[in-house]
C-alpha cells in the first residue's frame, strides 16, 4: 500500500508538468498555424491594442462563467471547488486546439480528478458533462434565434440545424425521466439507464443557475468577437459576432470535426468570407481569436490549478473539530 502511494505521489508532479507542457504546446501550434496561414508576420498587427485586450478579458471571463455553470451541475456531496472546475475547463479548451474527436473531454476529466479537494466519481463527472452539454445548448437558443433572424440566407440552413438541436435539448431537459417511456429508449437498457440518471442528476434550481452562467459565457464570447472584429477595422456588427459564435458552437457539437486549430480557423474564416468580410481580415481574425482563446484558456487553467492547490493546503491546515 505504501509503495503504491509513493508511486502515485511521484507521478503527480510529472503529470502536472506534462499538462503544463501540453498546454504550452497548444499555444505554440496555434502561433505556428497563424504564421502559415496569414500574410502578415503577426495576425494582431495593425489592430487597436485596447480593443484586443478588452476582447481577451471577455474571453477569459467566459471561461470563469463556464466553470461556475459546470460546478452547479454536480451533486452537492460531490461538488468540486470553483478552482478545479476552472482548471479543467481551461485545460480542456487549450488541449482542444490540437486534439480532435472530443479527446479534450479526457483532459477535462483527468484534470478534475488529479487535483485535490472533494473526491468526485467518474459517474458524477460523466453525468455533469452530459448535463452541461444539454444546458449549454439551451443557453445558446436565444443567441441562435437572434443570429437566424438577423443573418441572410447563406447560413440559414446550418443555423436552423443548430436551432433544432437546441430545441431538442430543451425537450430532453423538460421531459426528464419521462424519456424512459419512449419505445426507442425503453428497448435499450443502457439508454434507459442514462436517461434516468440524467433526469435524477439535473435539479431545476441548479439547472437554471447553470444556464444563467452559460448564457453569460456565450454573451461574453460574442462580445469578445465583436470587439475583435472592431479592432481589425471590420466595424461594429453584432450579426457577424453572433453567426460566428453559433457556427463555432455547432462545430463543437460534432464529435468528428471538432478540435484542431486548422478546422476551427478554416471554419471561422469561411463563415466570415460568406458574410462579406475580406479574405485577409477573415483569416487574421480567425487566427487571432484562436490565439486569444487558447491563451486565455491556458491562463484560466494555471489560475485554477494554483487556486486548487491553495485551497487544498488551507484545508489540510484547518483545525480538526473536537467532538
Amino acid at each position: 500500500m505504501n509503495a503504491a502511494a509513493d508511486i502515485q505521489l511521484t507521478r503527480r508532479p510529472l503529470v502536472r508538468v506534462g499538462g503544463a507542457c501540453f498546454s504550452v504546446l497548444a499555444v505554440t501550434v496555434c502561433v505556428l498555424v497563424a504564421q502559415r496561414l496569414s500574410t502578415t508576420s503577426w495576425p494582431l498587427g495593425g489592430t487597436r491594442p485596447h480593443l484586443v485586450l478588452a476582447a481577451a478579458g471577455a474571453y477569459f471571463a467566459s471561461f470563469v462563467l463556464r466553470a461556475l455553470g459546470w460546478q452547479r451541475l454536480f451533486p452537492v456531496a460531490e461538488r468540486p471547488d470553483r478552482s478545479r472546475c476552472l482548471a479543467a475547463c481551461g485545460a480542456a479548451a487549450a488541449s482542444g486546439v490540437i486534439l480532435p474527436f472530443r479527446l479534450d473531454y479526457v483532459v477535462k476529466v483527468s484534470t478534475l480528478r488529479r487535483l485535490g479537494g472533494v473526491r468526485v466519481g467518474l459517474e458524477a463527472i460523466g453525468l455533469s458533462i452530459v448535463a452541461l452539454g444539454l444546458v449549454d445548448a439551451v443557453a445558446m437558443l436565444p443567441l441562435t434565434t437572434a443570429a437566424l433572424v438577423t443573418s441572410g440566407a447563406v447560413f440559414r440552413a446550418p443555423l436552423i440545424a443548430v436551432l433544432l438541436f437546441c430545441v431538442g435539448c430543451v425537450g430532453v431537459l423538460v421531459a426528464g425521466q419521462r424519456l424512459v417511456h419512449l419505445p426507442l429508449i425503453a428497448r435499450c437498457e443502457r439508454l434507459e439507464s442514462i436517461c434516468q440518471r440524467v433526469g435524477e442528476h439535473t435539479a431545476w434550481r441548479a439547472t437554471f443557475s447553470a444556464g444563467t452562467f452559460l448564457l453569460g459565457c456565450w454573451l461574453l464570447r460574442g462580445t469578445g468577437n465583436t470587439l475583435l472584429l472592431v479592432a481589425f477595422g471590420v466595424g461594429f456588427s453584432p450579426t457577424l459576432a453572433l453567426v460566428v459564435l453559433c457556427m463555432a458552437a455547432a462545430a463543437s457539437i460534432l464529435p468528428i470535426t471538432a478540435g484542431g486549430a486548422l478546422v476551427s480557423i478554416g471554419a471561422t474564416s469561411g463563415v466570415l468570407v460568406g458574410l462579406g468580410v475580406s479574405g485577409p481580415h477573415a483569416v487574421n481574425f480567425s487566427l487571432s481569436a484562436g490565439l486569444l482563446l487558447t491563451s486565455c484558456a491556458l491562463i484560466a487553467a494555471l489560475i485554477g490549478v494554483a487556486g486548487s492547490l491553495v485551497h487544498t493546503l488551507l484545508r489540510r491546515h484547518e483545525p480538526v473539530p473536537v467532538t
